[in-house]
């Protein structure tokens, strides 16, 4: 294992792009080399490129400033400039799918914020606190593509991380029905009030294909790596409602819970105050020191006060409390440009790194 890896942002020009480059500038593990997007960015500066459409709080950090954008289509380019590269264009789905598997059959490994390969079976979809031994899927899939060294590695839908760290630990008392209603930020869809003034003031309650992910994708985080592939858990029963409201960062869970065997209240806040996984374990850079914090206050948790938990990597849950139809009711919030979006793929990139997989 080398102290360093390099690594590309292939759709470095969109809002992800742009939160991969701010994470990873001067990460103790990986180093930027080079910046891709589409081909009418390609040759020209990648600050000329972002110039007014830069979303990030912090400036362009120094290091890309002036690295000249390569066409993403153009593997061998790419590929001559880094040892991985992380995944977030804006194509359709089935160009996605085809571009990722053709850096990886380049012996590049991808780790995709992307969805078009989220349900490919040999592909693992992980949240490294739950599910790393999803890794070990990798195997079957290098052998499926005919590779040494590349893959593909997906993030999941950023909504289901602000309920599914908070239900995981709870399935030893058997969940038996899931309804949740969530609250998205406007940059889940790589917007802000600027460039979205429809959002002021207003809520929509309709985000294309959001629903059917936080209905499914859940099951396939809880699934197990069987016969080489992954396969989906066939239980609990989940029901959603994705809702897009003005908030600026931050995705909010309403989640009710009904058990087969209902645990006291104080045995939920036990399970959420002790659960961590191999991120806390190892220590990795980019995972928060307490997985899930509760906050006992009835008005939290709130996205202006607690998005930015743990550097945006801390999932916040609050006001549990029983219901009158289901067992339980709780808030869960999480961010969803960092642990939703590139914070959580560089952290799948920091569990690869460590277990030997970008070796």
């Amino acid at each position: 294992m080398r102290d360093k890896l390099n690594c590309v942002v292939v759709g470095a020009t969109g809002m992800v792009g742009q939160r991969f480059l701010t994470l990873l500038d001067g990460h103790p593990y990986f180093t930027v080399t080079g910046v891709a997007a589409s081909s009418r960015s390609a040759g020209r500066k990648y600050a000329e490129v972002v110039e007014g459409r830069w979303k990030m709080s912090t400036p362009i950090p120094e290091a890309v400033r002036d690295m000249v954008i390569m066409d993403a289509a153009n593997i061998d380019e790419v590929g001559a400039k880094c040892d991985f590269i992380f995944c977030a264009v804006d194509m359709p789905k089935d160009e996605i799918k085809a571009l990722e598997e053709a850096y990886a059959k380049a012996e590049i490994p991808v780790i995709s914020n992307n969805s078009a390969n989220r349900w490919t079976s040999d592909v693992p979809m992980v949240i490294p606190e739950i599910n790393a031994d999803h890794l070990e899927v990798i195997e079957s899939q290098r052998k499926r593509l005919g590779t040494k060294r590349g893959f593909i590695a997906v993030k999941p839908n950023c909504s289901i991380q602000s309920y599914v760290p908070a239900l995981t630990p709870l399935r030893k008392y058997g969940i038996k029905q899931i309804l949740v209603t969530t609250y998205q930020a406007i940059s889940g869809a790589g917007k802000n009030f600027e460039t979205w003034p429809e959002m002021v003031d207003n809520v929509i309650p309709y985000i294309g294909g959001e629903e059917e992910k936080s209905e499914k994708e859940p099951l396939r985080i809880w699934g197990e790596v069987r016969g080489g592939t992954i396969v989906p858990a066939k239980e609990p029963v989940i029901t959603t409602q994705c809702i897009r409201v003005p908030v600026t960062d931050g995705h909010t869970a309403a989640v009710f819970v009904s058990f087969e065997n209902t645990p006291p209240r104080e045995t939920i806040l036990e399970e959420w105050a002790s659960f961590k996984g191999l991120p806390q374990m190892l220590e990795l850079p980019s995972a928060p020191e307490q997985f899930i914090t509760y906050h006992e206050e009835d008005n939290r948790p709130q996205a202006k006060l607690d998005r930015d938990l743990y550097k945006g990597m801390g999932v916040s849950v609050g006001r549990l409390r029983p219901d009158t139809i289901f067992d339980y009711k709780f808030v869960g919030l999480s961010h969803n440009t960092l642990r939703g979006a590139a914070g959580g793929a560089v952290l799948i990139a920091e569990l690869l790194y460590r277990q030997g997989y970008l070796d």
